[in-house]
């Protein structure tokens, strides 16, 4: 069951939704407000608006949840395709106005190619792993256009390990997540979040130009790739 997707479609349909949990590998379980994913550009984090004003051109924003990030810049007069995994997700943003959206999983998408492709909200994680994100990196150099970019924030989770140790096997990076609404529980699913060391030097390695855009005060960066010359 699309767990996340059913929390979306009371929170459009008839709000307030429950609580939304997340759980993880790490620590004790959290509630997650569905209300952040339908935010306007007024409540988003400088981080996010940063985000916006990099993208170009043709542009795919991948994980779009409702939409939120794809609204802006379609207001804004850009060529933007909101693309989810969820069913539900994808048909919230055609109601709240989207013009393109696609249900999709971009680590096997091959239909199309872009100036931008835009990953909020530690959208990036969807790869799993450094080996994942390595294999991504290789992957997704088809689906852009010549002097395409990625624009993706993502954080370091070194904060985490300051009273415990860092785990023994695989990079601290690399954490599990699953959701629970309505206590019905979904399957667990792998997320990675890079610290920037990390992913500047994956990125020389795999033939991109890593730039580090934004830092908040939350561990939180913003970075644009870009193919190497």
């Amino acid at each position: 069951m699309d767990v996340f997707g059913a929390a979306l479609k009371d929170q459009f349909t008839k709000p307030p939704a429950e609580t939304l949990w997340v759980h993880n590998s790490y620590d004790e379980p959290e509630e997650m407000p569905v209300d952040v994913y339908f935010r306007g550009e007024d409540e988003m984090p400088e981080l996010e608006l940063k985000a916006l004003e990099l993208c170009k051109g043709k542009i795919l924003d991948v994980g779009a949840g409702v939409g939120s990030h794809a609204l802006i810049l379609q207001k804004r007069g850009l060529n933007v395709t909101g693309m989810d995994i969820s069913a539900p997700a994808v048909t919230i943003m055609r109601q709240r106005g989207l013009k393109q959206a696609i249900e999709g999983n971009i680590l096997t998408y091959k239909e199309d190619t872009y100036d931008t492709l835009l990953f909020m909200m530690n959208g990036i994680g969807l790869t799993g792993s450094i080996a994942g994100l390595r294999a991504f990196l290789k992957h997704v150099k088809h689906l852009l256009k010549p002097g395409g970019q990625l624009v993706f924030d993502s954080s370091d989770l070194s904060y985490l390990y300051q009273e415990i140790p860092f785990p023994l096997n695989g990079y601290y990076g690399e954490v599990s997540f699953r959701y629970e609404y309505k206590s019905i529980k979904g399957n667990w699913f792998k997320w990675v979040y890079v610290d920037q060391k990390t992913l500047k030097d994956l990125a020389q390695q795999s033939g991109w130009d890593a730039e580090i855009i934004f830092e908040d005060d939350h561990d939180q960066y913003l970075a644009r790739l870009t193919l190497s010359k």
